[in-house]
């Protein structure tokens, strides 16, 4: 058996909320930026559930359960978390909630504020549905691999540490599957009892 065939397969949603690029109107950005990043992090086999939709909280919150349902282990959204009065996505998220994750919102938010003091009016929401992990990112592809990546130091330590160093442990604990990542990329932190021997 190789070493990726002995990896747990992963299922992933990824949703990009924006009117303007659901209709057509510029090219949507926000996919290509959740599938690269993630491909790039994971040593896993990921199996994506992509959505582009418009900001509708309906919409939104029923594409978040569909896609929980569908059996996707982690689900991340992109757009529609600013105090515009179409920006619906924390609400959206916020309704099919069975448990609020707030360490998420709070790390994003600091993460930003290291380049721009608007960070603060940025909403997103992380909560759990079922045994899925539910995280709204940034709109620009920068932003998300920055929130989740961290910040690094110009030697590549790292400076502030990014939100998906703390996803697959969270996923563990929630009953998903083991994710296992690229150090070089982000590396997964889990307690010394929660890890899984060294594969290879």
């Amino acid at each position: 058996m190789t070493e990726a065939e002995a990896l747990d397969a992963v299922k992933i949603g990824i949703v990009s909320i924006s009117d303007r690029a659901s209709s057509g109107v510029y090219e949507d950005r926000g996919l290509p930026a959740l599938k690269a990043w993630l491909g790039s992090a994971l040593k896993n086999p990921l199996e994506f559930e992509a959505r582009l939709i418009a900001d509708e909280q309906a919409a939104i919150s029923q594409t978040l359960i569909e896609l929980v349902d569908a059996g996707c282990a982690l689900v991340l959204t992109t757009g529609g978390t600013g105090p515009a009065r179409r920006d619906v996505t924390p609400e959206a998220t916020l309704a099919v909630a069975h448990r609020e994750m707030p360490g998420f919102g709070e790390q994003m938010r600091q993460i930003s504020l290291a380049f721009v003091p608007t960070a603060i009016l940025s909403r997103q929401v992380a909560v759990i549905r079922a045994s899925s992990l539910i995280i709204n990112l940034p709109g620009q592809p920068k932003a998300i691999a920055e929130t989740l990546e961290g910040l690094k130091n110009a030697d590549g330590t790292q400076r502030v540490n990014g939100i998906f160093a703390a996803v697959p442990y969270c996923i563990d604990l929630i009953g998903g599957p083991y994710l296992e990542t690229h150090d070089q990329v982000c590396k997964a932190f889990r307690p010394k009892n929660a890890q899984r021997p060294a594969r290879g």
